[in-house]
């Protein structure tokens, strides 16, 4: 009976409906909602959908690089209004418990991820125990960890920003708008203090509950006052590595370890206190107790740039989810089309290498990579059939098997690609096959900035251009201007100019045509050296130039040349 207060607490506590689950114990897919807003007439209009966003909803793709986030950190818990009572002690002193903590937000790269769309839109932390008789004190919330990918950038959105959701205080001014000045304070009184059953009006007019109000008034102009003093520093962390908590070694042996969780980006509310706190001389038998607070309330967004050695650069259909295919073996899952724009999302391929220079891919056998549609059609008709002839695994004339595997035993003849090629590799690298880069993309036409973004963390970026059409050199032109555009400085990372599609120009073999083709890619390395060339400016830094070398990815042919090069490009980079 006489801790109905607390009780009641519980219940309500119990019974009310979750803000949103914690990013720890489900992911929501992220579900894209066309919002809507009221024009001058009135009616309502669809708002623009960023392009990207549009493009890789098309064939249920969940790839998302940005993304906008709502996090709350966990309201504290309520306290406890409650009397001792036992055996001949009918009016025992106050015995109500403080509420536990609310629990934390950290958010915390994890190299298992690749997307974003596995995290909620809104994340709220988990509330903190109500107290309760007997000098219970409430338990406090474990913390919620949102997990991100390697490369997240997370930044805390201004408060001019109309993104930003609004604070704990701001949302309380909001629901209060429309009330009369008694009903506010009756109102922001009931959010703050909890109440002996029927004495609620005793309590207010109390000159030693109006002491109380004033001192919590004066704690949460403090707390409001530290929230405006950290917005000015507001939140910006680039998780592009796996960090750890460093554990001091002069720390005494009793201290138990404690797990890493990330960065903290929401605080929990604090518990609220039990009647035993409001005990004095004067007031001996404290009928009142105060509330749990509410968590931070902040808006966060996360921009994913991917983590890649090299970066493949150029126009749509100028070759390269075929180049990483055949670097790969075509283990790299890319589509591959006539049609521009089939590369929607990036793709991260491995590159594994071996002593002498051979890679993972050209042990494939695999040497013809055609468009996704017609392998698919070809395997389809190779599974169809009862019994299938063994796929010929012997190179072809312009690859020669290196002396690393040629004088490997007859016994391990099944060394080869995958878990057989670990014994011969000797580095690795990763390669992005990025979305194509079209004009204006710095001004976000075509996939504009998701695709610019992605490539901002290569270590060295490699231009592919279509050696078979009317002029490459005007693509690199058109490359390089919107790499500048978009960073400055950005185009100095390029090393390379990849030829592509080389098998295109004298394919009959005719001498005129051998010829054009042999004048037409002198003219484009004759454009790399005069137009291409990095460094040589006031600084008195070095004149470097990039290599050019022509290749026929849907062949697999050059390649050996371009693993080489790339190599020399990332160890550079490493070190």
């Amino acid at each position: 009976m006489f801790g109905a207060a607390c009780r009641r607490c519980s219940l309500l506590r119990a019974q009310r409906p979750p803000f949103s689950s914690s990013a720890t114990s489900r992911n929501v897919s992220d579900g894209f909602q066309h919002d809507r807003q009221l024009s001058g007439d009135g009616q309502a209009t669809q708002r623009p959908q960023r392009r990207a966003e549009r493009k890789r909803r098309q064939g249920g793709e969940t790839f998302l690089d940005h993304v906008i986030i709502n996090i709350r950190g966990g309201r504290g818990g309520n306290g406890c209004v409650a009397f001792h009572r036992e055996k001949f002690k009918p009016m025992g002193p106050p015995s109500g418990g403080s509420g536990g903590r609310g629990g934390d937000v950290y958010i915390m790269p994890t190299p298992t991820l690749t997307t974003l769309s596995s995290i909620p839109k809104r994340t709220r932390g988990l509330p903190g125990a109500a107290g309760q008789g007997t000098w219970q004190n409430g338990r406090n919330a474990p913390p919620t960890i949102i997990k991100v990918p390697l490369g997240t950038v997370v930044r805390e959105l201004p408060r001019d920003d109309p993104r930003r959701a609004k604070d704990e205080w701001e949302a309380e001014e909001e629901s209060l708008g429309a009330l009369s000045f008694e009903e506010r304070r009756a109102k922001m009184l009931e959010n703050r203090w909890v109440h002996y059953p029927r004495y609620e009006d005793d309590n207010v007019s109390r000159d030693i509950f109006k002491q109380a109000e004033a001192s919590l008034w004066r704690e949460e102009r403090e707390r409001r006052w530290a929230r405006m003093q950290r917005a000015r520093n507001p939140i910006h962390l680039d998780l592009s590595e796996v960090e750890q908590e460093v554990v001091d070694v002069n720390a005494p042996l009793a201290l138990g370890k404690t797990e890493y969780m990330g960065h903290l980006v929401s605080r929990g509310g604090n518990g609220g206190l039990g009647n035993p706190h409001f005990l004095s001389p004067i007031n001996r038998s404290p009928k009142f107790a105060t509330k749990g607070q509410d968590g931070e309330r902040i808006t966060l967004e996360l921009e994913l740039k991917i983590i890649a050695d090299i970066g493949l650069v150029g126009m749509p259909n100028a070759g390269k989810s075929t180049l990483l295919r055949a670097l790969t073996g075509g283990r790299a899952r890319t589509e591959v089309a006539s049609y521009a724009f089939t590369t929607l999302n990036p793709v991260v391929g491995v590159i594994r290498v071996s002593d002498d220079g051979t890679f993972e891919g050209e042990l494939q056998g695999v040497h013809v990579f055609e468009e996704t549609a017609v392998e698919e059609a070809r395997m389809l008709e190779e599974a169809i059939e009862e019994e299938p002839e063994e796929a010929d695994l012997e190179p072809s004339s312009d690859q020669d098997i290196s002396p690393t595997v040629a004088n490997i035993p007859a016994s391990e003849s099944s060394l080869g690609p995958g878990h057989h090629f670990d014994i011969l590799e000797s580095f690795r690298f990763t390669i992005a096959d990025n979305p194509g880069l079209i004009s204006r993309a710095s001004e976000d036409v075509g996939l504009g900035h998701s695709f610019l973004r992605s490539i901002e963390r290569s270590h060295a970026l490699v231009y592919v251009v279509d050696l078979s059409g009317p002029a490459p050199w005007d693509e690199l032109s058109v490359l390089r201007g919107e790499l500048e555009k978009y960073q400055p400085g950005m185009s100095e990372k390029a090393r390379l100019v990849i030829a592509n599609k080389a098998d295109l120009l004298a394919s009959d073999r005719e001498e005129q045509a051998v010829a054009e083709a042999k004048e037409k890619f002198g003219k484009l390395e004759h454009y790399v050296r005069t137009e291409m060339a990095i460094g040589g400016g006031t600084g008195g830094s070095t004149v470097r130039m990039m290599d050019v070398v022509p290749i026929s990815a849907k062949f697999s042919q050059n390649l050996k040349k371009v693993v080489g090069l790339m190599q020399t490009y990332v160890e550079e980079a490493r070190d």
